[in-house]
């Protein structure tokens, strides 16, 4: 399973192989994300797991960078 391969401070990239952000945590069936990188404007960020294609030395997105970072979920944990 490609999730159990997801580990802290990994970047996460879009389809198109540009920054979404960093791993902080998994959460539940999210891959929340770092606040302090420049993508997270101070927040946490939910991304689904669904979304996760491929990982690697990367965590790499079925979406591109703009449309994940449209539709993921601001926290504020």
């Amino acid at each position: 399973m490609l999730h159990n391969d997801i580990q802290a401070h990994m970047d996460v990239v879009g389809a198109d192989d540009l920054p979404v952000g960093t791993v902080d945590r998994i959460d539940g069936d999210h891959i929340m994300l770092t606040r302090t990188g420049p993508e997270a404007g101070g927040c946490h960020h939910l991304v689904p797991l669904v979304w996760v294609e491929e990982v690697d030395d990367k965590v790499r997105l079925s979406l591109v960078s703009d449309d994940a970072m449209a539709q993921w979920q601001a926290t504020e944990l």
